[in-house]
């Protein structure tokens, strides 16, 4: 058999002209030297094929287009008769891929970019991919301002076909920033532009270690669009950066920064017009705006009306609004008119919304609380909106809403709102431990979404060292499709303060109720209830004289019948762990005349969040709390329905429910404890903060806080005749605590989880105080 290798010189010769052998018609096609490529690899990008009839050319532009998979470092074609021969020699495989050096790009993520360039443990190597991917490597690093990092690539034979690809990475330091000038600036000098940059070429004036000067490419681009807003911002509307230019030193440590600009000229704005498909009455899109003839042209004015009018046309059912604010300058060259073109677009309609990730929750809680409706004109506002409802529930860790244009009907569009579930359990003492109640024990079900209804339930029977309890409580909050909500509860306590340290004194009782709730808006919401309760005070050989003496006049059972109300305003981002918006709520608790103990109690409570960044990590908390309480008639106020503070949700760093007015202790002991007062002050002020190296942020908060409070006796309870009372009424504002210190919260699965630790700052010698308290199982 004699085999005629095809003249290579004639394959190889791209731009040939003629053919350099006769053509022939390839009877088959014949593969060697393959190992590891499939030979249906070959046939795939050689593109001949049995019964072709080809010449020199043909065959060389086929040889190319094999050759440029990359698989092989050799390529001869052979010719046995009319049977075409490929031989082939393929490159090595890369069996172990090393990287090392590396520091400020992670290994994993180091890795994923070389695959997708095409370097990676089992891919065949070719050298070019591995001098690409040198340099991009070292402009990666540049781009850091990393100018003297090195990447050295080196291959290493293993046996025949795999090879050892070793990265050997030297990061280099970053380049320090040794000066930035700014040119042809005239109506600003270089100080006050410098101020508007993050970078800093002057290090070292004070805490110089806190100062950005290291140089890299995204945080000077940022810096140059912070510069064209700082003018555009006060009028200089045709500014503009000439030229950038960005040197290093020979030794590659420090970076020279020159920035050329040309300011312009200072407008003020002429006329404000409007262009195009307006769709609302040009007085309401006036209203809108946040520019007015006459004033300094701001970009960021012009920007924030045109965010105004979508959101506006938005809300009208105009989805896809688009609004640009176009600046012109004046025929007379000293204003710049402004013109708004509005392109309103079609009214869009929502064809569907759905829900992803409420593997637990059922779809119709989630769907009653949207105001966005199917088949209703898309509301930019209202979809919003009902996102916030959603979170507010305290279901939900996260929730996102997303929408998207139908395919084929422009004046629809589907929105997907995506929930991620978090525990939605409040108390559950069952699995509970408190330094005020020591061990809870007991089976309890304490759940806002039982079984995903959205329905609140309580069910248990815990003991704890200071307390015995029995409960049963349901909520429905959609009793009605119109948001009313019904609600009853049953109860038997029975506690004993002696073993606690709080007072001397217990109490048993029991009892039920019912209530109502009735939505105002979207914010508010009214309620009303009813409960009756039979209570036993029980008192011990240490009991203070005021409570002796109390029992001794009013004796020691009562059975009240109780009327409540409340205004409840929530406004808060989300139902756990908020970190913007405010909260209000005002009751009123009175037992109706009748009853053994006759009274009413009023309470005032308010949150207030400011975010910090837009992030919400950073946020400040003011929270305050004012409660009044009194007798109606001329009995005393009953002692039982004192207000307490201190301790975990009120004045943390002293011991809880221990401030407020001393009692008097009976004769031979010297025990004075609080009995807490009919006055109630207490707030606080915190700064909230992210946990560094912590991913979820939804499900922990951490704050530095300052609490204030104390309870106060508007009048003195009665001691035995002849006894020497203790006791000092009225409020005194002075007499507040104060506390600082640190505390975190933590959504675990087993329950919720706050600590704190808080020093006093103005404690007094017979305060009770703690600098570590915490609590699981319960929130605060």
């Amino acid at each position: 058999m004699k085999i005629k290798t095809i003249g290579l010189a004639a394959l190889l010769l791209a731009g040939a002209s003629l053919a350099q052998a006769e053509p022939f018609e390839v009877s088959d096609i014949r593969v060697e030297g393959l190992q590891r490529v499939s030979a249906a690899s070959v046939f795939n990008a050689f593109p001949v094929s049995a019964s072709d009839r080809v010449d020199d050319r043909e065959l060389a532009e086929a040889t190319r287009r094999l050759f440029a998979t990359g698989l092989f470092e050799d390529i001869q074609l052979a010719r046995d008769g009319d049977v075409l021969i490929i031989q082939v020699v393929e490159r090595p495989t890369i069996t172990r891929l090393n990287i090392t050096g590396n520091r400020q790009i992670g290994d994993d993520e180091l890795r994923q970019g070389l695959e997708e360039a095409g370097l990676s443990e089992g891919q065949v190597l070719q050298l070019s991919t591995l001098e690409e991917i040198q340099r991009e490597l070292e402009g990666l690093y540049q781009g850091q301002g990393r100018y003297s990092a090195t990447i050295d690539a080196s291959v290493e034979e293993i046996d025949e076909g795999r090879v050892q690809v070793d990265i050997d990475i030297n990061e280099g330091a970053v380049a320090k920033i040794r000066q930035i000038n700014i040119v042809g600036n005239r109506d600003f000098d270089d100080d006050t532009l410098r101020d508007v940059f993050e970078l800093d070429d002057r290090p070292g004036r004070l805490f110089g270690w806190f100062s950005r000067d290291e140089y890299s490419r995204e945080a000077l681009s940022g810096d140059l669009e912070r510069l064209r807003s700082f003018y555009l911002d006060r009028g200089y509307v045709n500014f503009a950066i000439t030229s950038t230019q960005v040197s290093i030193s020979p030794d590659k440590s420090q970076i020279f920064i020159t920035i050329n600009v040309d300011e312009g000229r200072q407008y003020r704005l002429g006329d404000i017009r409007f262009a195009g498909d307006l769709q609302i009455s040009e007085r309401e899109a006036r209203d809108l705006l946040q520019v007015e003839s006459g004033e300094i042209f701001s970009r960021s004015d012009v920007t924030a009306s045109s965010e105004a009018l979508r959101a506006h046309l938005g809300a009208e059912g105009f989805a896809f609004a688009n609004i640009d604010g176009v600046p012109e300058i004046a025929a007379d060259g000293e204003t710049v008119d402004l013109t708004f073109r509005v392109d309103a677009g079609q009214r869009a309609y929502v064809r569907r919304i759905d829900f992803i990730g409420n593997t637990t929750t059922q779809d119709e809680v989630l769907r009653r609380e949207m105001i966005q409706l199917e088949g209703a004109p898309a509301s930019t506002e209202s979809i919003s909106l009902s996102r916030q409802r959603l979170e507010r529930l305290g279901f939900f860790r996260q929730v996102d809403v997303e929408t998207q244009p139908v395919a084929g009907e422009p004046d629809k569009l589907d929105v997907t709102y995506t929930v991620e579930e978090q525990p939605s359990g409040s108390v559950s003492a069952s699995v509970g431990f408190s330094q005020s109640a020591g061990v809870i024990f007991g089976a309890a079900l304490a759940q806002n979404n039982f079984l995903g209804t959205g329905n609140r339930v309580n069910l248990g029977a815990q003991r704890g060292d200071t307390f015995t309890s029995f409960n049963f409580g349901f909520t429905d909050p959609y009793w009605t499709l119109d948001g009313i909500s019904r609600g009853y509860d049953l109860f038997y306590r029975e506690t004993d303060f002696e073993d606690s340290d709080v007072s001397t004194f217990s109490t048993d009782s029991y009892g039920g109720g019912i209530n109502f709730g009735y939505p105002i808006n979207e914010l508010t919401r009214l309620n009303f209830g009813t409960s009756v309760e039979d209570l036993t005070v029980k008192t011990f050989n240490d009991t203070a004289q005021e409570i002796q003496q109390y029992v001794e006049d009013q004796g020691a059972d009562a059975q009240s019948l109780k009327l409540t109300a409340s205004w409840t305003r929530n406004n808060l981002n989300r139902g756990i762990m908020p970190t913007a918006g405010n909260y209000q709520r005002l009751s009123l608790e009175t037992a109706v005349p009748g009853s053994d103990a006759d009274y009413y109690k009023l309470r005032a409570r308010a949150r207030q969040l400011f975010p910090l960044d837009e992030a919400h990590d950073w946020a400040l908390k003011f929270s305050g709390e004012l409660g009044y309480a009194d007798s109606i008639g001329n009995d005393p106020f009953p002692f039982y329905e004192n207000f307490y503070t201190g301790g975990l949700g009120s004045v943390r760093g002293f011991t809880a429910n221990t401030l407020g007015p001393r009692t008097t202790p009976p004769e031979g002991s010297t025990r004075d404890r609080t009995l807490g007062g009919n006055v109630l002050v207490q707030g606080s002020a915190e700064l909230l903060f992210p946990l560094p190296f912590i991913e979820d942020r939804r499900s922990m908060q951490t704050s530095l806080f300052l609490d204030a409070g104390n309870t106060y006796l508007t009048s003195c309870f009665d001691v035995p005749e002849g006894g020497d009372s203790n006791c000092s009424s009225g409020v005194d504002l002075g007499e507040l605590r104060y506390s600082v210190g640190v505390g975190l919260s933590w959504l675990t699965a087993v329950g919720p989880l706050t600590f704190s630790i808080a020093a006093p700052v103005n404690d007094e010698s017979d305060d009770d105080t703690q600098f570590f308290q915490f609590s699981l199982g319960q929130t605060f």
